[in-house]
């Protein structure tokens, strides 16, 4: 049986390499008409399953930005979509780190027995 910890981890490091995935492909989408920015929303999946562990299984989801198109039909913000992805990257590191940790302490536990 795999640890609540890693599971949710994981899952969080999965979901947030999905929004890194999604917000390129919006940058590279900038200059495209008629382009439709996507977003990927998964804390309250992930607030779910950290409350209540083995009961929800948490997910992702990628839905249309509802931002106003501009004149060629095109919704992204090329800035916020900068923001996001520095919020994305450094989350991903977080729980990487937070990965790394945690089986630096399941080794380290079997280590001493």
């Amino acid at each position: 049986m795999q640890d609540a910890t890693i599971r949710v981890l994981t899952f969080a490091v999965d979901s947030l390499s999905l929004r890194q995935q999604v917000i390129a492909d919006n940058i590279a989408n900038n200059q495209t008409p008629g382009y439709t920015a996507e977003q990927v929303s998964f804390e309250k999946s992930l607030e779910q399953a950290i409350s209540s562990p083995g009961t929800s299984s948490a997910h992702a989801s990628v839905s249309y930005s509802t931002l106003a198109p501009g004149t060629d039909g095109n919704n992204v913000s090329l800035s916020q979509q900068m923001v996001d992805a520095e919020k994305t990257s450094l989350g991903y590191q977080t729980m990487i780190s937070l990965l790394t940790s945690k089986f630096n302490q399941i080794r380290d536990a079997s280590q001493a027995g």
